[in-house]
């Protein structure tokens, strides 16, 4: 792994996670991606903890946004709320950056393009829930931005394991390379 590197680590909130409590699916995957995210510190390559987050009342939703507008009307993931925060088992660790998001996509709203560049960061390793969600609209974006791609297959998860199949097996390895957590540490 190169020192122009970063770790997304996106969507990983307490609200997410809950979604997927007991869930056959979510078996070992907090302290697999904790250990991503430690393994990243040691060897110094910047981990970005991207969150979905709205001001009070949620101006930024539009009553037409499908996927949005019901937060807008439940009041979640208002900025600094219990269920917006990372969960407490990946939480941040000093130096590690917080970047805030208005849509799916870690880019739609955010400053992630500016930090990533600012830091001269030139290839991303993607972890977060959901793998049809986040995972694919971030890889996407990132590949027309010319990121160099990584997705810790292990790292992500979805409610459907089919669509999470699909993504990593078909659609995911025409623009990044598709590794475990294991085998991605064992590199670094």
């Amino acid at each position: 792994m190169t020192s122009n590197s970063a770790l997304l680590v996106m969507d990983v909130q307490q609200a997410i996670v809950d979604r997927f409590a007991g869930s056959e699916n979510a078996a070992g995957y907090l302290p697999r991606l904790r250990e991503a995210i430690d393994a990243a510190h040691r060897a110094e390559i910047p981990v970005l903890h991207v969150v979905v987050g709205f001001r009070d009342g949620h101006p930024e939703i539009s009553p037409r946004n499908k996927t949005f507008s019901t937060l807008a009307l439940s009041g979640g993931f208002a900025e600094g709320a219990e269920d917006a925060r990372v969960h407490p088992d990946v939480a941040p660790s000093p130096g590690d950056i917080l970047i805030t998001k208005k849509r799916v996509s870690a880019f739609a709203g955010s400053d992630l393009d500016l930090v990533l560049r600012a830091r001269g960061v030139d290839s991303l390793v993607l972890t977060g829930i959901a793998t049809s969600g986040v995972v694919l609209s971030t890889l996407r974006q990132a590949a027309d931005l010319d990121f160099r791609l990584t997705v810790l297959s292990d790292g992500c998860l979805d409610a459907d394991p089919e669509v999470h199949r699909v993504l990593l097996e078909k659609v995911f390895p025409r623009q990044a390379e598709i590794v475990e957590v294991a085998e991605w540490i064992k590199s670094l």
